[in-house]
């Protein structure tokens, strides 16, 4: 009567082919989890910039209040989502360039504020050495890893 199962040996090779899938298969779901979030970066940074081009245009366009020495750029971030008031209108409306504030999907902090996530470039800062100043000209992750494309998320 012959004993019917497996070898030691096909047992071991069993794993050792299930542990090699297994290898394999982790930086792939790393890669995938990066690209999401490179996609997710781009499309927040798109949308942030285009909020910020909207209120310079509707600054220069006399629509909302100013300073005289004023760049036309928002002061802080949140302006964007909270709206200002549109000068034109005789109801005193606001104006809104956002409905909400995109996070950088690379900072870590979950309990940071959404526009305490992004690095900010003042109009008056170098684009090499962007700073924080009176306006948000631009802005950018804080992120030091860089990109599957090889540039640093804080360059994009």
């Amino acid at each position: 009567m012959a004993k019917r199962g497996f070898t030691l040996i096909e047992l071991l090779v069993t794993l050792a082919i299930l542990a090699l899938l297994g290898t394999m298969v982790v930086p792939v779901a790393q890669i995938t989890t990066q690209r999401r979030d490179e996609a997710e970066l781009r499309r927040a940074l798109r949308e942030i910039r285009a909020g910020i081009d909207a209120y310079k245009k509707a600054s220069d366009e006399r629509r909302i209040a100013r300073i005289a020495d004023a760049t036309g750029y928002p002061a802080r971030l949140e302006l964007l989502v909270e709206g200002v008031r549109d000068m034109r209108s005789a109801k005193e409306t606001k104006i809104y360039f956002m409905r909400r504030l995109p996070r950088d999907p690379f900072h870590t902090d979950p309990e940071t504020p959404d526009a305490e996530t992004w690095g900010k470039r003042s109009y008056a800062s170098e684009p090499d050495e962007p700073k924080e100043g009176d306006d948000v000209y631009d802005v950018y992750s804080r992120s030091e890893k860089p990109g599957l494309n090889g540039i640093p998320y804080k360059r994009w």
